[in-house]
């Protein structure tokens, strides 16, 4: 196209529009008698406008138990916002340091991680020596002896202390993640003011 059509502001809008449904930029530019560049130019600068100007484009959607719904109504009251929408997006625009991935979380679940290894290792061998036994015939020399016993009760021992360290680790870092988005949202209810 040679000539040089300056769109409205209603053309503009309409060619947003129209793009959001579906409409291609070649489409577009036929339809307004413009070229593929403007049409993506148009689309650009709206794009811009939207997020300078804070335009909210994504909708976000979580089901919740009543009883989280009611701690998160609490938590937004103490920190004095008042809508849910408000406390969503503060804790979004906060998630940088609230979110991060805990080193000390990652390197404890590792050292737990090769401790069950060890633990499976032994259990696995236990398990070929009693399936040896029973292959051969030989149950004799594969009796339930007491370190046999013994190793069982650590085993149990060890995997149900493992469960309780995790639980407690969850249970320490999901309060931890609790305490600093309480502070992002204080601190966002301070910046409000």
């Amino acid at each position: 196209m040679t000539r040089t059509k300056r769109l409205t502001e209603t053309e503009r809008m309409e060619i947003v529009r129209e793009a959001a449904e579906g409409m291609s930029t070649s489409e577009l530019a036929t339809r307004f008698g413009v070229t593929s560049r403007a049409i993506q130019y148009t689309l650009k600068s709206d794009a811009e406008r939207q997020r300078d100007t804070a335009v909210p484009v994504v909708a976000v959607s979580v089901k919740l138990t009543s009883e989280e719904m009611a701690a998160f109504d609490a938590a937004l009251s103490a920190a004095g916002i008042e809508t849910r929408a408000d406390g969503l997006r503060r804790l979004m625009q906060g998630a940088g340091g609230v979110f991060v991935p805990d080193a000390r979380v990652a390197a404890e679940m590792g050292r737990l991680r090769t401790s069950l290894n060890e633990v499976g290792n032994g259990v696995a061998q236990i398990a070929k020596r009693m399936a040896e036994a029973n292959r051969t015939g030989d149950g004799a020399g594969m009796e339930f002896s007491d370190l046999r016993l013994a190793q069982m009760r650590a085993l149990a021992r060890f995997v149900l202390d493992a469960a309780d360290e995790i639980d407690l680790l969850v249970r320490r870092r999901r309060d931890a993640m609790q305490l600093e988005a309480a502070a992002v949202l204080r601190e966002f209810a301070h910046a409000a003011e």
